[in-house]
């Protein structure tokens, strides 16, 4: 497998945040963005990679492929961001195979039927259903906005959620 150093759901994938504080603090050298609908809206796919500071290159999938690129050896001194909208992506890639470790809870917005689930995290039944297989799946999912933020597990968050959507 590659060398991801961070995986982290955000729903605006590449804005201030993760330019200013998460590729420093985890020396990204590459971002993959995991999500099937940018992947194909080559517009947006243009917009995203436009954002990312110069020598970061950005490579936007849809699920299955990244779960075919994260699989490969990487190349010597490769450092992988990866970036999803939602918790669904990772789930979906931990299903495929990929191994991670850990994924970080970051920005997701309220919209559709989400509800705040941790700080400035909403989630919607199926998002939280996928935090709770990760975790099943030995996977830690934790929520940390920014680097030098604590880290919050999300155990009892999940267990609020799980019960307000009466999962």
């Amino acid at each position: 497998m590659r060398n991801v150093v961070l995986a982290r759901v955000d729903d605006r994938l590449i804005h201030g945040e993760v330019v200013t504080a998460w590729i420093p603090s985890t020396r990204a050298t590459r971002i993959i963005i995991v999500d099937d609908e940018v992947a194909k809206d080559e517009f947006n796919v243009r917009v995203v990679k436009a954002l990312a500071p110069a020598g970061t290159k950005v490579f936007v999938y849809n699920v299955e492929k990244a779960s075919e690129k994260l699989m490969v050896p990487g190349v010597e001194g490769e450092r992988l961001l990866v970036l999803a909208k939602t918790p669904t992506s990772f789930n979906r890639l931990i299903k495929n195979g990929v191994p991670l470790k850990e994924v970080n809870l970051g920005g997701a917005g309220i919209r559709g039927e989400r509800q705040p689930f941790i700080n400035n995290v909403a989630l919607n039944p199926e998002e939280v259903l996928a935090c709770e297989e990760m975790q099943k799946a030995g996977c830690r999912v934790f929520y940390q906005l920014v680097p030098e933020q604590g880290v919050i597990e999300i155990d009892e968050a999940l267990k609020k959620a799980k019960a307000n959507f009466g999962l």
